[in-house]
Parts: structure tokens; sequence; C-alpha cells
């Protein structure tokens, strides 16, 4: 009986734990709910099996009622025949065998009493057990959703973690790339790219500006060759054509 009502009073406990109060507390909390849940698994399965066995006690309790009631009944059927019996006998004037139904029904009578009064004595043991076992199943269906929410919670706590895990490994890995800051790189690759650039667009206004420099000493010289060509003409003579020419 200690053994039923440790368990019984652990299932009490249990199931009036407060399971946010001890994640509150809990230095690990994972860890403190893999245990609880271990802890639940084993006592529901320890209360389970003492409850069956309480709930197996009060049928046999209820079997020996439903048996004295029938007997007491039986006995009763038996008390009112051997009376009958003897008061047929009574009335035919054998008296000998009228007592002797007589004393049978006073024998069937008592073992009547006798088995009134054992269903009567076991009628309080039954409404207690009756309402232990009801007690027990309400405590074990409340231990049982504790044991949901506390997976539940320790599977929700889980996935948190890990989702915090994988932050911390992306934002580690962010950090890393802030202190190796390969845009750096980058920027002066570009800033060599630009200068390269810029160098081709110099070099290409330079080259521009020498091939106009070559057209205009062309032109400097197409002057130059009317010039000879007019004096040459002056001195062989044709001055006044060239004048009238030029006007």
């Amino acid at each position: 009986m200690t053994s039923k009502q440790s368990i019984f009073g652990r299932i009490a406990q249990l199931a009036k734990a407060n399971i946010n109060n001890l994640i509150d507390q809990a230095e690990d909390p994972q860890l403190m709910l893999d245990q609880l849940v271990r802890d639940y698994t084993e006592n529901i399965a320890d209360a389970e099996s003492a409850i069956a066995q309480t709930i197996g006690n009060l049928r046999l309790l209820e079997e020996d009622h439903r048996e004295d009631v029938a007997a007491a009944a039986d006995w009763g059927r038996k008390a009112l025949a051997a009376s009958t019996k003897a008061d047929e006998y009574r009335a035919a004037g054998n008296a000998t065998d009228a007592d002797k139904f007589d004393a049978l029904a006073k024998v069937a009578l008592t073992r009547q009493l006798q088995s009134e009064n054992e269903a009567k004595d076991a009628e309080p043991s039954i409404a207690s057990q009756t309402e232990s076992v009801e007690k027990l199943k309400s405590g074990l269906a409340s231990m049982k959703e504790k044991l949901n929410q506390l997976k539940s919670k320790r599977d929700n706590l889980v996935a948190r973690a890990k989702t915090a895990q994988a932050q911390g490994q992306v934002q580690d890995a962010l950090k890393n790339l802030n202190v190796l800051d390969p845009t750096s790189d980058l920027g002066r690759f570009e800033d060599k790219i630009r200068r390269e650039e810029a160098r081709v667009r110099g070099q290409e206004e330079l080259n521009a500006s020498s091939l106009d420099a070559q057209f205009e000493s062309l032109d400097d010289i197409g002057e130059l060759t009317e010039v000879e060509a007019r004096l040459a003409a002056l001195k062989s003579g044709g001055a006044a054509k060239a004048v009238t020419s030029g006007e």
C-alpha cells in the first residue's frame, strides 16, 4: 500500500507542477525538460499499473457484493420454502417434520442475514474505492496532459535553440566578412581599372590633338603653295592678271 501511496503522491505533485516556473528557474531548460519528460513518462507508467490494480480490486469487491446480494436473496427464498413446508406439515398434524423445516428456515434466514451484512459492510469500501479510482483517473489524465505540454514546450525550445544557433552562425559569418572586407579589394581593382580607362582617354585626346595639328600644317602648306604660285606669275609678267583675278 505504501508503494501505491507514493505513486499517487507523485501523481499529485507532478500534476500540480508549474512548468513555466520550472523553466524560468532552470540553468539549462532543455535538459530540465528532457528530465521532466522522462520523469512524467516513468511515473505515468507506474500510475497506470497501480490504478489498474486498484480498479481490479474494486471490481473484485463489486463482484463479491453482487454475490452476497444474490446469496441473500437465494437464502431468503429457501427460508420461505422451508417455512411454507413447515406450515403444511403442522397443518397436517405432523409436528416433527414441521419443526424440522422451521429449523431449516431459521438456518436459511441466518445465512441470509450474514450475506446481507457482508454486502452492507462492503458498500462503504466500494464507494470509497470508486471515488479513489475516479480521482486517480483524473490525476492520470492531468499528468498525460502535462506530459503533452512538456513535449510541446521542449520541441518548441529545441526549435528556437536551433534557430538561434543558425542566426548566430550567420552573424559570425557576417562579422568575418566585415573583418576581411573583400569589397575593399574590389574597390582597389575598380580604381585601377578607372585609372587605366582615364589613361586611354588621355592618350586618345593626345592622339587626336596631334592629328589636328598635322591637318592644320597641311592647310598652311596649301596657303604657302598658293603664294608661291602668285609670286611666280608676277615675275612672269602676269601681274595684271593676278591682280584682276584677285579682285
